[in-house]
C-alpha cells in the first residue's frame, strides 16, 4: 500500500491510499480519481513530507502518546468550535444554504448530511467544513 497527499484544481488537499503507484498512475490515467470535496479530476500529487520513522527502541513508546495527546487537542478544538453552535441535525443542508442565499439569518450551526450535500454545498460556494470527528446529537446524550 502507498498513500498519496493529492490536490485538486481547486486548491483542496486530501490524502488516498493506492495498492500501488502503478494503482494511482493507472487510475488517473483512467479518470477514476476525484476530489472527494469538489468532484474535481483535475488532481495532481501534492508536496508531501517523507515519513521518517523514529529509532526502533522509542517508536513503540513516543508514538501512542503523541497520537493520544494529538488527538485530544484536536477534540478540543472542535468542542472549542461548537461553542455557541446550534445542533441542526439532518436540516444542516438546507439551514446553510439559506444563510448562504441570505433568507435566514447567519448563526453557527452543525449538523449532518450526506456526501452528495455536502459536494453540492461546496459545488455552489456555501461555507463549510467537514469536523474530524462525530457529534452526537443532543436527544442522544445520556
Amino acid at each position: 500500500m502507498i498513500v498519496f497527499d493529492l490536490k485538486c484544481g481547486s486548491g483542496h488537499v486530501f490524502e488516498v491510499w493506492f495498492g500501488s503507484s502503478t494503482d494511482y498512475d493507472d487510475q488517473q490515467a483512467r479518470g477514476l480519481v476525484e476530489c472527494p470535496l469538489c468532484g474535481d479530476k483535475h488532481i495532481g500529487k501534492a508536496v508531501m513530507a517523507p515519513a521518517v520513522a523514529a529509532k526502533s527502541n522509542r517508536q513503540a513508546e513516543v508514538a501512542p502518546a503523541a497520537m493520544k495527546a494529538a488527538m485530544a487537542a484536536l477534540a478540543a478544538a472542535q468542542a472549542k468550535a461548537l461553542e455557541g453552535s446550534q445542533w441542526v441535525g439532518g436540516t444542516f443542508a438546507t439551514r446553510a444554504r439559506a444563510m448562504h442565499d441570505g433568507t435566514e439569518d447567519h448563526a453557527p450551526i452543525h449538523g449532518q448530511v450526506t456526501i452528495a450535500e455536502a459536494k453540492a454545498l461546496a459545488e455552489d460556494g456555501v461555507p463549510v467544513a467537514p469536523l474530524p470527528f462525530p457529534v452526537v446529537p443532543p436527544d442522544a446524550c445520556n
